[in-house]
């Protein structure tokens, strides 16, 4: 057996250089014995003794140095099984398919399973499944629980291919070759620490009474305080009981610091303190509601408190009585389920009309944009804008690509009219030509850049006004110098009429200006039936006193044969699915199919036992979804899920996918929001 063993490597040459030394040796004695025989013949005596020594020592201890380092091997061997076998980290081998070849004492203890175990380790851990195992990479890892604790799995390729070629006892493919080396490692600890730093973190909020004026105004006038007390007496006794602290900063508004773990109990209870307010009645006619802003995760307090203040902009921008957390790039939404309450005073619309006349006066030209698709809404505010830029002899545009149905009997009212430009109407290339360091683009009836005709617009010039009535999203154009957005209002046109009331004394409204206005307020509240308040319907006869005629606007939306059946087909195939009556519009053969869903889904509200209605309508690629409801169902709430946005009653979504697909979705969307609770 020893005779098989050959030594190689360093430890051959420490075995033979005697026996090299023996050879430099004797050619020494070969000189000498040439220089004198004597010497040399003396030398060769001893040279001759050496070498019998060398060759005796050398063949009767390489055996026993061979059996001696074939010994240790075998003990270093089982030292290393054993070190592996005892290791306090788990570890085992797999084959490549997953299936448990071998694992030490640590491994069999966690998974409670005999170390001759051999079934797939999917059976073990369920989460570590075929797919997870390292093929294509040489190494992978994979969190999981496991037993009631954190496990992270390190899984390594070790390749088999040298044993394999020195083997005649298997065949495996070559593909194949390897086996895969598991070490498992306790997170719990870890992620413990991690989560409890997580929870200690200060988080920073602010609240806001929205009504508290109005509020105030519908009680007498002795139980005012007391008013006031009972609601700061339940904000305090709310935000103490989850370990915060309350400090009230003004009459109406208060600034909020708790851990975050308390912040994780108010989202899970879906900010509860919204509905509890609204039970404070001493007398007063009018409910207090909230808004309620919480930053979360920034890189320092400040941070945090100036996502706080995104925050509660975006929660009072959206209407109120809700609120909203900011977490980093992520926003999350609480409430807003009820209708925010109209404010009777016109204060701040006399005040952004100042201030948008002032914009105007410092700039040479005016730009006037909408959404996409655009709507009568959008237009008819659009040439209040174009109004009121023209009175104060600016030279103003209107951007518009794609003319609806809808819209073009009223640009047909423009074009060719000799007292307007024929330059009035651009497209969006032709604006991007126009526009220069001396132009302010004003743009209504959207707040998101990427819905607006011209996103690339808004880069281009410095000064921007956004005159709105949607609940703004995460998505917002922030670079403004002057916002507008008032979720109460009906319309655009209501608050461009509003702010031209108020923009120059002198302003003469002419009378298809007038009928465009009124034409907006008239389709966003679909004919006063839906969405009004008493600001609505004074707009309204300010422009009736302007000139604008309702037999005209009337007839400037009478639709044609193809456009009426399109929206019967609708309603005549819409399938009532819990309360909510969907459909699907034909698109083929109109020329704004969108605008006659929009129309369909008005019409579903008419239907006895519908709370809302959802139109899907095939259009340039895309699913258009157009949601209505009167007021039990808020279907902004439902759209922000797919993506849009909206009002409480009226709002829409885009989908990229196919009609069946998108129908699915709204399904979808509408189960998991009422067993969640989060639909009114």
């Amino acid at each position: 057996m020893n005779r098989k063993v050959k030594l190689k490597g360093a430890i051959k040459i420490y075995m033979q250089w005697p026996l090299l030394l023996m050879i430099l040796i004797c050619i020494m004695n070969g000189v000498v014995f040439v220089i004198d025989r004597k010497a040399g013949g003396a030398m060769a005596t001893f040279t001759f003794i050496y070498v019998i020594f060398i060759l005796v020592l050398y063949m009767r201890t390489k055996n026993t140095l061979m059996n001696d380092l074939i010994t240790f091997a075998t003990q270093y061997g089982q030292i290393q099984k054993k070190l592996l076998l005892e290791m306090k980290i788990p570890y085992a081998v797999l084959d490549n398919t997953g299936k448990l070849l071998w694992m030490n004492k640590e491994f069999s203890r966690i998974s409670e399973k005999d170390r001759h175990y051999s079934k797939s380790i999917t059976s073990l851990f369920p989460s570590i499944t075929k797919d997870v195992l390292p093929n294509e990479l040489e190494e992978c890892h994979i969190l999981f629980e496991y037993d009631g604790k954190d496990y992270e799995a390190q899984m390594r390729k070790v390749s088999m291919d040298n044993v394999l070629e020195t083997t005649s006892l298997v065949n495996v493919d070559m593909d194949k070759s390897y086996i895969i080396a598991l070490y498992l490692f306790d997170r719990t600890e870890l992620n413990t620490y991690i989560k409890e730093n997580k929870e200690q973190k200060l988080v920073t909020g602010l609240i806001y009474l929205d009504n508290y004026e109005e509020a105030l105004e519908s009680v007498e006038e002795v139980r005012r305080s007391l008013l006031t007390a009972l609601i700061d007496r339940k904000i305090n006794k709310y935000i103490s009981g989850m370990d915060g602290i309350v400090k009230k900063l003004e009459k109406d508004k208060y600034f909020v610091v708790m851990k975050q773990k308390h912040l994780d109990t108010l989202q899970n209870n879906k900010f509860s303190i919204l509905d509890e307010v609204k039970t404070v009645n001493i007398g007063n006619e009018m409910a207090v509601t909230l808004s309620i802003g919480f930053g979360v995760n920034g890189g320092t307090y400040a941070q945090n408190y100036a996502y706080a203040r995104t925050s509660i902009d975006l929660a009072l921008g959206r209407g109120g009585d809700q609120a909203v957390v900011k977490d980093n790039d992520k926003i999350f939404y609480y409430g807003g389920k009820t209708k925010q309450v109209e404010k009777s005073t016109r204060v701040k619309a006399r005040v952004k009309a100042h201030a948008l006349r002032e914009l105007m006066e410092a700039n040479d030209k005016i730009i006037v944009m909408g959404h996409k698709i655009g709507d009568v809404d959008s237009f008819g505010a659009s040439i209040g804008i174009y109004r009121a830029a023209r009175a104060l002899n600016k030279k103003a545009y209107v951007v518009i690509n794609e003319i609806t149905t809808s819209v073009r009997p009223l640009l047909e009212c423009f074009v060719n009219n000799p007292d307007y430009d024929g330059d009035m109407f651009v497209t969006s290339n032709e604006s991007l030509e126009i526009v220069d360091g001396s132009t302010v683009v004003v743009v209504v009836d959207v707040n998101r850049p990427s819905y607006t005709e011209c996103e690339e617009l808004l880069r281009r010039v410095r000064s921007i006004v956004v005159l709105d009535h949607h609940r703004q999203g995460a998505e917002s154009i922030e670079n403004a110098v002057l916002s507008y957005v008032e979720t109460y209002a009906s319309s655009s046109c209501e608050m461009v009429a509003e702010i031209l009331q108020y923009f120059d004394e002198s302003i003469k409204i002419k009378g298809i200006e007038a009928d465009c206005l009124y034409a907006g307020i008239m389709i966003d509240t679909n004919n006063f039936m839906s969405k009004t308040g008493v600001r609505t319907f004074e707009a309204a006869a300010y422009l009736k006193r302007c000139g604008a005629d309702v037999s005209r606007v009337r007839k400037l939306f009478r639709d044609d044969m193809a456009t009426y059946k399109a929206r019967a087909e609708a309603v005549r195939h819409a399938e009532v699915y819990r309360e909510f009556a969907i459909s699907v519009c034909p698109a083929s053969g109109l020329e704004s199919p969108t605008v006659v869903g929009a129309q369909a889904a008005n019409e579903l509200l008419n239907i006895v036992g519908v709370k809302a209605s959802v139109v899907l309508t095939e259009y340039n690629g895309k699913i258009y979804v157009s949601a209505r409801s009167i007021d039990e169902i808020n279907v902004q709430l439902i759209m922000e899920r797919l993506g849009g946005g909206g009002h409480l009653n009226i709002a829409g979504a885009q989908l990229e996918c196919d009609v069946e697909e998108a129908k699915s979705i709204v399904k979808e969307t509408i189960d998991e929001m009422i067993e969640n609770g989060d639909l009114a």
